[in-house]
């Protein structure tokens, strides 16, 4: 309706009553029906946003002098909303608040739904102990009582309950991680997620990571990875049947909740940007920056990228940065972990775990 006012500002010296036809409107309106048109502006007139002006034969029209100015028009007046102007104002600006509320957390709300949901696939492949069924129909339930259009209310009563169902789940593994349990199925889960060997990647000593031409298998012990270890002894003792390597490497190379690499990787937040990283996308940036800084090759980093995928990628270089003072040579170490990926002999989550651990709050108040 607006678009049918003659000059840029309101003003009651230039009239404020339009008179466009149905028709005009329809095409305005890019086609739109002219029994919906007409319950649009019935709705507008009830809302007090326009005032119907009628012409004696009801038809919208403007009677002009002879220099061509309208000396007075039938249709439709916008007074209300010169009057309203402070209100229409402070309301849209409230309308907007509200949708930016709703936009932040949605997306909030599904990177705790992603979250949430590789712990629990995580847990159920490493065994750890638990009703993960039944956390897992949790879960389920949460995310559809949703409504397909929810309101922000809504979904910050989703969030809250999956930020509490992620920080329950987190802190189960954590307790699994720290206790000392020797039975069979605790050593195969804390070698596994924790990495814990003497020869872990956060406690091994530099001049071993300092050696020139040293392997990634090198820098971790001299020993294989632990998740093809364990598994090739528990089948030399007739625990589990013989299987191949390479699939059990590709299962476990799937991306871990960005929570989690940013707790065991703090340093590559500085190289976000804006200082700062909250996304998978401003991780993969700053790990652009990083490869740079360690004089990773950009050939290194997308054949990286190419076998594990571009999250992996970067996390990978994230926990890289943490042991940088450790390693001699950043491109070498990444290009051995991707042939080790690509033979699905290398896994993320022990080294990633490994320095969880060492970047933990409980470690750093101990040590």
């Amino acid at each position: 309706m607006l678009s049918f006012y003659p000059k840029g500002e309101l003003s009651e010296e230039n009239g404020l009553v339009v008179f466009p036809s149905n028709a005009q409107l329809s095409l305005r309106a890019h086609g739109m029906a002219e029994q919906t048109i007409r319950r649009h502006l019935a709705t507008l007139i009830e809302a007090g946003l326009l005032i119907r002006k009628d012409s004696p034969n009801g038809k919208r029209y403007a009677r002009k002098e002879q220099g061509g100015e309208i000396r007075e028009a039938f249709g439709f007046s916008l007074a209300p909303l010169l009057v309203r102007g402070e209100e229409i104002e402070r309301l849209a600006a409230e309308v907007i608040a509200e949708r930016l509320h709703l936009q932040r957390l949605r997306e909030r709300l599904t990177i705790c739904r992603r979250d949430v949901a590789k712990l629990i696939e995580m847990a159920l492949e490493e065994g750890a102990a638990g009703d993960w069924s039944g956390i897992h129909l949790h879960f389920r339930g949460v995310v559809e009582r949703l409504p397909r259009s929810p309101s922000a209310e809504q979904v910050a009563a989703a969030l809250d309950e999956l930020e509490m169902l992620r920080e329950e789940i987190t802190n189960q593994l954590e307790m699994q991680v720290k206790t000392q349990n020797h039975s069979g199925n605790a050593q195969h889960y804390e070698r596994h997620i924790q990495n814990s060997n003497p020869q872990s990647i956060t406690e091994l000593e530099p001049a071993s990571e300092k050696k020139q031409g040293a392997t990634a298998d090198d820098r971790l012990g001299g020993r294989a990875e632990p998740t093809v270890r364990i598994q090739k002894d528990e089948e030399k003792n007739g625990r589990v049947p013989a299987t191949s390597s390479a699939p059990a490497a590709n299962a476990a190379l799937k991306s871990f909740p960005l929570g989690l690499v940013l707790q065991a990787c703090p340093e590559i937040a500085a190289y976000g940007p804006q200082g700062s990283v909250g996304t998978w996308r401003e991780l993969m940036a700053a790990a652009v920056v990083v490869r740079s800084m360690l004089g990773v090759s950009p050939s290194a980093y997308e054949q990286a990228c190419e076998i594990m995928g571009p999250e992996n990628a970067a996390t990978v270089m994230a926990c890289v940065l943490e042991r940088a003072g450790h390693i001699n040579s950043a491109g070498g170490y990444l290009r051995d972990l991707t042939r080790r990926a690509e033979k699905g002999e290398f896994a993320i989550g022990p080294m990633l775990m490994a320095l969880a651990r060492s970047n933990s709050p409980m470690r750093a108040k101990t040590g």
